[in-house]
């Protein structure tokens, strides 16, 4: 019998997310902290998958046994930080992702938009990670996010005003920065994961440039993501963080090579190659080979002529 596919649920307000939980409506329509001890153990049950259409940061602690996310098990024994963007589909929450301590804050993207926060926060790359890249925090790091947590809830619980509303969103603010400086530690401290991700994309890239003999399409960020099973955000910025390049800068690197390797061993016209590599445009090829090079591919030709 063939399997019925269904669309994820949408969940268009705060309010509808406190009533999936069994909370009581939230005191502002546009934020909301919530404590996962006063969530009821059948949050969000029956919904299948599901998008929300506002922000998530989420403190998780107290999880059973291990956790399953993508293809492999992971033991969360301290906190962690988990980020979610307006739009971002979530699979359908087992039992024993559910958390029995810690935080959530929600904040729709309407509280932040006339807020400098509104335009810079889509330069947070953690919040296109997936679920099982999320945040492991030390004791340390976990008490200063909750100190944050704790300044957002007083504003939260007093009376709603203008002041209160910028209050919160500085605290958001000083909440995302310290979790781009955490995520930064986090990628140097597990230098041993970074270093074997990054021998896999070796291989991936020299693989994918191997075949100088036949057109290949150039392979594009998401594609050696998805490959390596890891987001493009999260691939990229543990990149940066352990060579100073992201992932796209790898390609180009690998890609400059191979065309290198063709221009002096091989007497195919500049167009030739750009098509050999990929490239739809041989002037886009040029215009990057003498973008990394300071030349042209035909003076670089000449010099092994």
């Amino acid at each position: 019998m063939k399997t019925t596919q269904h669309s994820p649920k949408l969940i268009n307000s705060i309010s509808e997310a406190h009533r999936l939980m069994g909370l009581d409506k939230p005191s502002h329509p546009l934020v909301s902290l919530i404590h996962f001890e006063d969530v009821s153990h059948k949050v969000y049950e029956g919904t299948g998958s599901f998008i929300q259409n506002f922000y998530a940061i989420a403190m998780k602690k107290g999880f059973k046994g291990k956790i399953k996310y993508g293809r492999n098990y992971y033991d969360f024994d301290d906190g962690i930080l988990s980020f979610l963007a307006p739009g971002q589909v979530i699979g359908e929450i087992a039992p024993d992702d559910r958390p029995t301590s810690g935080w959530t804050l929600f904040f729709h993207p309407d509280f932040i938009r006339n807020h400098p926060l509104g335009a810079r926060i889509k330069d947070y790359g953690f919040f296109s990670y997936e679920l099982y890249e999320a945040l492991h925090v030390s004791d340390k790091e976990e008490k200063l996010m909750n100190t944050v947590a704790d300044h957002i809830e007083q504003e939260y619980q007093s009376a709603t005003d203008l002041y209160s509303q910028n209050e919160m969103i500085s605290h958001i603010e000083v909440m995302l920065n310290y979790a781009d400086r955490f995520y930064n530690r986090q990628f140097i401290t597990r230098k041993q994961a970074g270093n074997d991700l990054l021998i896999k994309l070796d291989d991936l890239l020299k693989t994918a440039f191997a075949k100088k003999s036949e057109n290949v399409a150039l392979p594009t960020v998401h594609y050696v993501a998805e490959q390596l099973n890891v987001s493009a955000s999260y691939l990229s910025d543990m990149l940066r963080a352990t060579t100073g390049q992201n992932t796209q800068q790898h390609i180009h690197n690998y890609l400059i090579e191979a065309a290198k390797e063709i221009l002096t061993t091989t007497s195919l016209s500049v167009s030739e190659i750009a098509y050999q590599l990929g490239f739809e445009y041989p002037q886009y090829f040029s215009r990057l080979f003498k973008n990394k090079t300071n030349t042209t591919p035909l003076k670089y030709r000449k010099l092994f002529n």
